[in-house]
């Protein structure tokens, strides 16, 4: 039977299919979807609740990354599997704005649907592949089927209970990497045995990052074209439009490619997946949209914000800048985090009270953000070019 796995060695093994790209579409249909339902339900409880959703779709999202790494999505039944997946994808984007309400049991029975139904395709894939790396997925597999429980039963369930069964489920989905999916009778498995393309991994992650960072413009754009335009509104859309340049520039100008080079060199790029990719994308993620919520706000009240607004404009920066900061750490061989990420950080705890007391617009705190933000990219700019000038 022809393999289903990707050719490893050659230069285009780690290449993104357009499949894939194809598959992506869904995720920037999930993304916005959470984006207004957050900005629809901006307090504590809707903060909690979004953040639950958004990381069960980086999950799901991330996972079925790991399994094009090693399936070959030019392959008919492969791309038949990623078309399936698309389904459940938009089914379970359908129902984000309405997860805690009456669509509670179709966004679990997508989820789940996508995750143990996509393992048990992976798993029939590369059944005559190594021992070792079939036990892998059957590990993986008994973790999913088990967290499956507690996202059906949430689905089933009413008001906190559901919140507290999904939150058990995805518990169980994020902790099982660092576990290594041990099981009892089946032991661990070992980062040595998820031989990743840290071409593909890391291009995955970016594109996810892309499509984060372009649902944020689509906001922007769409809020600026509803509004009557004055010299308020048109300074919160240039401030905006800065501040996703920013973030694109603090990502893409030097952490990515350093991490890059990292994962090829690594001896055990498994490990850097799982870490760097698996893990700490997600609050970079996270931090987008809330800056993308953020700049909608702005743009709809440059004057004013309540309280819930001063947590986005500032916590949005502040969670994108720890995210960029703590990948940036793992994957670099530096002893500490980015002093300028730090520095950044601790400027905008700083700007709160400042805010507060001298009573800013929120026009005003949304311009300071995306001023540190600017400081933090020129900062790391300026440090890559003292290192290229030192290495040569």
């Amino acid at each position: 039977m022809l393999s289903l796995l990707r050719t490893r060695g050659s230069d285009h093994s780690g290449k993104v299919t357009m499949v894939e790209l194809f598959f992506d579409l869904v995720f920037v249909f999930a993304i916005t979807q959470i984006s207004h339902s957050l900005l629809a339900n901006l307090t504590l409880d809707g903060a909690l609740k979004h953040f639950l959703l958004l990381l069960a779709v980086w999950w799901v999202w991330i996972y079925t990354s790991w399994v094009t790494n090693w399936l070959d999505p030019d392959r008919l039944p492969v791309r038949l599997c990623l078309f399936a997946l698309m389904l459940a994808g938009l089914l379970m984007s359908v129902s984000i704005p309405d997860a805690f309400g009456e669509r509670g049991l179709l966004f679990a029975s997508a989820y789940v649907c996508m995750q143990v139904g996509r393992t048990a395709f992976f798993l029939y894939a590369i059944r005559n592949s190594a021992r070792h790396f079939v036990r892998s997925f059957q590990r993986i597999f008994i973790w999913l089927c088990l967290s499956a429980i507690f996202w059906i039963a949430g689905g089933l369930a009413e008001g906190p209970t559901r919140f507290l069964l999904w939150c058990i489920a995805f518990f169980i989905e994020f902790i099982s990497p660092a576990a290594l999916f041990w099981v009892p009778g089946l032991g661990r498995g070992s980062t040595m045995d998820w031989d990743v393309e840290g071409n593909h991994m890391a291009e995955r992650c970016a594109l996810f990052v892309i499509i984060a960072l372009g649902e944020s413009l689509l906001v922007t754009g769409a809020t600026f074209s509803d509004q009557q335009w004055d010299g308020k509104v048109i300074a919160a859309f240039l401030v905006a439009v800065t501040g996703s340049i920013a973030l694109w520039w603090i990502y893409f100008d030097s952490g990515l490619e350093r991490a890059h080079h990292r994962i090829l060199g690594s001896a055990d790029p498994g490990s850097q997946a799982r870490l760097a990719y698996t893990y700490l994308h997600a609050p970079i993620v996270a931090g987008i949209i809330v800056c993308a919520v953020a700049d909608e706000l702005v743009l709809v009240h440059p004057d004013h914000a309540s309280a819930a607004g001063i947590a986005a404009i500032f916590g949005g920066p502040a969670l994108y800048l720890l995210g960029c900061m703590l990948f940036k750490w793992v994957t670099n061989d530096r002893r500490a985090p980015p002093l300028s990420h730090l520095i950044g950080i601790l400027l905008l705890i700083l700007l709160v009270p400042i805010a507060s007391l001298l009573h800013w617009s929120a026009l005003a705190m949304s311009a300071a953000t995306t001023g540190v933000l600017i400081i933090v990219a020129a900062w790391e700019n300026c440090s890559l070019k003292k290192e290229v000038i030192s290495a040569h």
